[in-house]
């Protein structure tokens, strides 16, 4: 039976290359950063130099705008609450963020309510685009951050991430965006896009699980978030994971390097794979239809339950998602097909296909004979499908 894995936004396998260079860190250059001796002194250069490398290739100043957390989720938890609890004496206690966003950032927010905090959740309206506008008009005076993921993870569209920075920076509001599933995907620029902070993680790249970092431009000074040690500049307390580190900065000098060629071939099979898919009755398409993540395909199928379709196309040999990974164990409908203003009913039929460089066309030829074919079985034994055709008939 073909396998398929088709779940890239959850997470990527390890690239070989990666794995290499973090290789020597995990063996025999295994002393503490901290330490005064020469393997010490050595994995400290090799965490110096993954610094700079991201640095350089995010766009930022200076490799001391980058800080190394344990991935996306605590980068994102660090912006938030680290900001707002700096700025809450001046009176800075509102938010805005929008309706969609990954739980790591919603979850936080709701945190930051019960301590006072208000915030303002934006509207992503059908096409799951974020309107500058509807920024503009949320920020007052005692705005403290606003916060827009950069790529949905789960349906894959792109936000206007430089205009949005630009109303950020005329009203001299911090700007945070998550940028955990654009990064590597698409160009990224933070100087030139008004970013004044910015999460990201390896693991949807190619890299390692359980290191990220966060960009804080020169100038945001938000709460030290763990207290022990000199080390991230007395930011963040605790021995680095050196090998992580190189493995981050390594997989993504790979992803950008290889981002035009990759955007270019998945965009090509994405597309085909929507048309394909759309012929399906009663299907539709989550999210813009070109503002959207070159590997990232949402669709909703009317009738049956996304659970069931997942768990046979599993028994097909492809590994796909209805959405993010970190809810995947909720039989609640997806709070961003909710937020585009999908009803409960047709939210509940949905799957999330995501690619990388190790997908091929041979795999979405399988996909769409394989997709259909569970669809109707389905749908056969589906009352909610009886009641749609019934209506129809009358």
């Amino acid at each position: 039976m073909r396998k398929v894995y088709a779940d890239n936004a959850a997470t990527t396998a390890l690239d070989k290359r990666v794995l290499d260079a973090m290789m020597p860190y995990l063996t025999t250059v295994y002393g503490n950063p901290s330490s005064l001796y020469k393997i010490g002194n050595e994995a400290q250069s090799a965490v110096e130099s993954s610094r700079a490398k991201i640095a350089e290739l995010i766009g930022a100043k200076s490799p001391n705008e980058i800080y190394f957390t344990s991935g996306g989720s605590e980068s994102d938890n660090w912006a938030l609450k680290g900001v707002c609890h700096a700025l809450k004496s001046q009176g800075k206690n509102h938010i805005i963020t929008s309706k969609f966003e990954h739980h790591a950032i919603l979850h936080t927010c709701k945190a930051l309510e019960k301590e006072g905090f208000e915030v303002t959740y934006l509207d992503v309206y059908e096409n799951g685009i974020v309107h500058p506008i509807d920024v503009e008009n949320a920020i007052n005076d005692t705005t403290a951050i606003v916060s827009i993921m950069y790529a949905n993870n789960e349906i894959g569209t792109i936000q206007p991430i430089k205009e949005i920075g630009e109303i950020c920076r005329k009203h001299k509001v911090i700007f945070h965006t998550d940028a955990v599933q654009a990064m590597g995907n698409v160009p990224i620029n933070v100087e030139e896009q008004n970013i004044d902070m910015l999460s990201l993680t390896g693991h949807k790249f190619h890299g390692p699980k359980g290191c990220g970092a966060l960009y804080i431009r020169r100038g945001v000074r938000p709460q030290t978030l763990i207290e022990g040690g000199a080390q991230e500049r007395s930011k963040r307390a605790g021995t680095e994971n050196v090998a992580g580190i190189v493995g981050l900065a390594t997989a993504l000098e790979l992803a950008i390097n290889s981002m035009e060629e990759r955007t270019q071939r998945l965009t090509k099979m994405r597309n085909r794979l929507i048309d394909g898919l759309l012929k399906i009755e009663r299907s539709r398409l989550n999210g813009d239809r070109d503002k959207r993540l070159a590997g990232n395909l949402n669709m909703c199928f009317e009738g049956i339950e996304g659970e069931s379709l997942l768990l046979m196309l599993d028994l097909k040999g492809i590994s796909a998602s209805s959405g993010s990974a970190c809810t995947s164990g909720s039989l609640d409908p997806s709070h961003v097909l909710l937020s585009i203003g999908l009803p409960h009913e047709i939210a509940h039929g949905s799957m999330r296909l995501s690619f990388s460089d190790d997908n091929t066309e041979e795999d979405i030829d399988y996909i769409l004979k394989t997709v259909p074919e569970i669809v109707d079985y389905l749908r056969q034994m589906s009352p909610l499908w009886e009641k749609i055709k019934k209506e129809e008939r009358n």
